[in-house]
């Protein structure tokens, strides 16, 4: 778990590399590239694993632009299988993460807290815990497996978009029950 700005991320991390970045925060002007595999056959969340369908290399480049102050940016792109948010069928959805952030080393005095900085232990930065948390800012809200996407049945569990059931699924309005009473009790009163 990783406390951001009030902001709480919860993912498994089961495996992590940490980049010593002494070499880069000490050297005004250096540039560094790293192209990292992304290790894990599934994306863990707090409560949920999605299955990796592919990914790409982590390429990371760290630019010291001043003394202290180092530029990341980078890329990294995933294909994680998610089931949909209707019908519960598998999708297949990309997830592009473009990095651009500033890291400040622990010696400098920032104005505000950086976010990032949060993936900094001394020098060392945990390359994995920040491309995992830059999925989950990536991840969409709503997972689809087709715009027009029926759902499932309420009442029998049937997936609607391969077929209809036939169920009845009219829910009256629970604020017209004193009416529905009131006809109700008319029908069995007549003779």
């Amino acid at each position: 778990m990783t406390k951001n700005n009030n902001v709480i991320i919860l993912f498994k991390v089961c495996e992590t590399i940490k980049l010593n970045l002494f070499d880069v925060f000490t050297t005004n002007g250096k540039t560094r590239t790293e192209e990292l595999e992304y290790p894990f056959k599934e994306y863990c969340l707090a409560d949920a694993t999605y299955p990796v369908a592919s990914k790409s290399p982590v390429k990371l480049v760290f630019h010291a632009f001043e003394p202290g102050k180092i530029r990341l940016t980078g890329k990294f792109s995933i294909e994680l299988v998610i089931p949909c948010d209707r019908c519960l069928e598998d999708v297949n959805v990309l997830i592009d993460c473009e990095f651009d952030s500033v890291l400040y080393s622990t010696d400098e005095e920032t104005d505000d807290e950086n976010e990032d900085n949060s993936f900094l232990q001394g020098n060392d930065f945990d390359v994995y815990d920040f491309v995992n948390s830059n999925v989950l800012m990536n991840m969409p809200s709503k997972v689809l497996c087709m715009e027009d996407c029926k759902g499932l049945c309420p009442v029998c569990g049937n997936n609607l978009n391969h077929r209809e059931c036939g169920c009845d699924t009219f829910v009256p309005d629970p604020r017209m029950a004193v009416i529905s009473d009131i006809f109700n009790a008319s029908k069995d009163k007549e003779v």
